[in-house]
């Protein structure tokens, strides 16, 4: 393959901060991070794998959400357990809707960092340095808080690691047990209109626990009532602290990304020939490409050929982010030729990136109705086209804010400033996000029913 872990050092590489005063210093942080044990390993990244090639045969279903950006200042137990929650929560309702298993990935321990559109901002006529993420700079607005420190990646490890110990210990301890569908709920859901569905879907769940219980099948035989698998994922893109934590599986040989169980590449570092491709073609984790209005089809076959050349299904999760507007015309020539060319992809919605607007107060939101339409023509288009509608890829938080108008909660402008807390982009709160999977749900059970 001639790649290293250090290749890409010899690429191109976008949005990579490279004002750190003290060069030195991040060097030495990294050579740091390389000996701190992995936060995931190499058979789960492995088993993720075979889980997400199943999605490539209509077998399965990908949900992935989590915060746009997590913070320092938002890190503890109770937000991880919320967003924890509503992903089970979702997952609940799309395995019932879709009568398929749905695999959980969370946008979490580890997404820190985010590109930017410019390296500057401007505030009542001061200029200064871009917020990067928690793991770079400060997001406060001053000098000093936006001087890229490497400090801050040990301490994004720190945080990741104890993200990911309370998860393990969510998802194997009892908690996510279907046992306990109806405590699930958050109170801000109470009282909403999803919640009376969401309360007879767990009855009805109780009720099949129940049944299975009479007929000997219990937590103890089948794991999948009492316990979930549970992985994690974020944006590949400080190269530096990836290669750090990138080791060689003593089983296989091969080399995985040890920060995460999937990686994914941004719309704007999707360069074949830069840095962040050729980093994550030489590692064996599941891969994702967020693919917008500015891919080709062709580009996109070369980037399978560098990233998938051998055609592993599950290597690949193609993430489409066009915007409502732009979906129905964008995706059907990427999603033709994949088709044509026989390659094996997961095809995965992102219906958040396309959607931002900027409101007459100055907030960043999103609307649910074009969240909701770029969702449903992506799976029209795949549908169209002969292609598996695989999965689904939110920016959403457990926490009760109000940062994306609509949904049943019919957030208007006027609500947007009371809890708007993102560090970065809106997010969905978790009653929005539970309006999305019952919507999602009943595409599902339209399309079995058509089919039956």
């Amino acid at each position: 393959m001639n790649w290293t872990k250090d290749s890409w050092r010899q690429k191109p590489a976008k949005h990579i901060p490279s004002d750190y005063p003290d060069p030195a210093a991040l060097e030495a942080v990294e050579q740091e991070l390389a000996g701190y044990p992995p936060l995931v390993f190499a058979g789960e990244a492995e088993t993720l794998k075979t889980e997400l090639a199943k999605v490539t045969r209509g077998e399965a279903f990908l949900l992935q959400g989590g915060d746009c950006a997590e913070s320092f200042k938002e890190f503890h137990a109770n937000n991880i357990r919320d967003t924890f929650r509503v992903l089970l929560q979702m997952a609940v309702v799309l395995t019932f809707g879709a009568a398929m298993p749905v695999i959980k990935v969370g946008r979490i321990a580890g997404q820190f960092a985010k590109p930017r559109s410019s390296p500057t901002e401007t505030i009542d006529g001061v200029t200064l340095p871009s917020y990067r993420g928690d793991n770079i700079n400060g997001i406060e607005f001053d000098e000093a808080s936006r001087v890229p420190d490497p400090q801050r990646l040990l301490k994004a490890y720190g945080q990741a690691a104890a993200t990911l110990n309370l998860i393990r210990a969510f998802a194997t301890g009892g908690y996510a047990d279907l046992h306990n569908v109806q405590n699930w709920n958050l109170e801000f859901v109470s009282g909403n209109p999803q919640e009376g569905r969401y309360r007879a879907l767990a009855d009805k769940i109780s009720e099949a626990i129940t049944f299975m219980k009479a007929c000997g099948i219990n937590g103890s035989s089948v794991r999948g009532i009492s316990e979930v698998d549970f992985y994690t994922s974020h944006e590949a893109l400080l190269l530096g602290f990836e290669t750090a934590m990138t080791r060689v599986d003593s089983i296989s040989g091969k080399f995985y990304d040890t920060s995460a169980h999937m990686l994914w590449i941004g719309d704007r570092t999707r360069q074949p020939d830069g840095a962040h491709v050729e980093f994550c073609r030489g590692v064996e984790n599941p891969i994702g490409i967020k693919c917008g209005p500015s891919l080709e089809p062709d580009e996109l076959i070369k980037l399978l050929d560098i990233l998938n050349p051998k055609n592993e299904a599950g290597r690949i999760v193609l993430i489409a982010r066009f915007g409502s507007e732009k979906v129905e015309a964008g995706l059907p020539p990427l999603v033709s030729k994949v088709l044509s060319e026989g390659r094996n992809v997961v095809w995965s919605s992102d219906p958040m990136h396309g959607n931002i607007i900027k409101t007459g107060q100055g907030f960043k939101t999103r609307p649910f109705d074009a969240i909701l339409s770029e969702v449903g023509t992506f799976f029209d288009v795949c549908r169209a086209e002969g292609a598996i509608p695989g999965g689904v890829h939110f920016e959403m938080t457990g926490q009760n804010v109000t940062e994306c108008l609509g949904g049943s909660q019919e957030i208007s402008e006027n609500d947007l400033h009371s809890r708007y807390h993102t560090h970065c982009d809106p997010r969905l709160n978790a009653s929005q996000a539970l309006d999305l999977a019952f919507i999602l749900a009943d595409r599902f059970k339209d399309k079995r029913s058509s089919v039956s």
